[in-house]
């Protein structure tokens, strides 16, 4: 059975993984004062960072159409025996909800939804990938997709509150107060919403650190074929501290994949977010 897989760009996969896995994206709408831009392709994080920067309001994300998705599973419905649609989680955004009524007028297409975002969603994308590979019954390759969601473990450290609080997420005094006290917030996916559930104290390096022990330290449940290390610009210092950390805490893992964040979490969290992210064994 020849399977399309399909998600939305806020999967946040490499290049080098969707090119490899012919993996079609179908980008979000990123608003800008008004504007309409397409996600990765009209505009980029640098491009809402820079915005920001020069007193610009926050961007904002927004489902595509459910003509859009029409268009995309008409298409591949055609050309492959199946289509595989993983999208942001339904708490997010609307996509899901827009994906699924587009979908039900094909039935060989079928919808999952992540109940996450990032490479939280991008794991559950590769592995549609890896068992469209090994496996020809189609509702079992969701079944098993479905089981793979609540498993996943998504969450990021942030350096800065300021997107946050301009968001609404928090207020300015919070933001202000985490900021005098070196506060960085740990912010984790669970139950399909995002909620904050730790908070570090000291510089982002440091903090990284810590936090990278405390996600895989003594953590032997841990699916280990992949793990994702997902960010905004963070300083070189940064990179190496979770470099470091991953080689003590997270050795196991077969590979370790680095990728950018798109606009999606560029929105929200701004520069200096990263994030860990994995899948839990049952």
């Amino acid at each position: 059975m020849r399977i399309k897989i399909t998600s939305d760009s806020t999967c946040d996969l490499s290049p080098r993984q969707v090119t490899e896995n012919d993996i079609t994206i179908i980008p979000l709408i990123v608003m800008k004062d008004g504007q309409e831009f397409i996600d990765g392709v009209t505009i980029t994080p640098e491009e809402i960072f820079a915005h920001v920067a020069n007193g610009g309001s926050l961007c904002s994300t927004a489902a595509r159409s459910v003509g859009t998705f029409q268009e995309v599973f008409a298409k591949y419905s055609k050309e492959y025996d199946a289509v595989i649609h993983i999208d942001i989680g339904a708490d997010f955004s609307s996509s899901y909800q827009n994906a699924c009524v587009a979908a039900a007028e094909f039935p060989n297409v079928r919808v999952i939804d992540s109940r996450n975002l990032s490479t939280g969603q991008g794991h559950i994308v590769m592995k549609a990938v890896e068992l469209s590979k090994t496996m020809d019954d189609l509702d079992a390759i969701v079944e098993a997709l479905e089981d793979y969601v609540p498993r996943v473990e998504a969450s990021f450290l942030l350096d800065r509150l300021d997107y946050m609080a301009k968001g609404g997420r928090c207020s300015s005094v919070v933001a202000l107060g985490a900021n005098l006290l070196h506060l960085k917030p740990c912010i984790e996916v669970k139950d399909g919403k995002m909620s904050v559930v730790k908070k570090y104290r000291g510089h982002y390096d440091k903090c990284l650190a810590d936090y990278v022990e405390d996600r895989l330290k003594d953590r032997p449940n841990l699916e280990t074929d992949l793990l994702f290390v997902t960010h905004t610009p963070v300083t070189d210092e940064c990179m190496a501290a979770v470099k470091e950390a991953i080689a003590k805490y997270g050795s196991r893992f077969t590979h370790v994949e680095d990728t950018n964040a798109g606009c999606t979490v560029s929105c929200h969290c701004g520069p200096g977010t990263l994030g860990v992210l994995f899948i839990r064994g049952k």
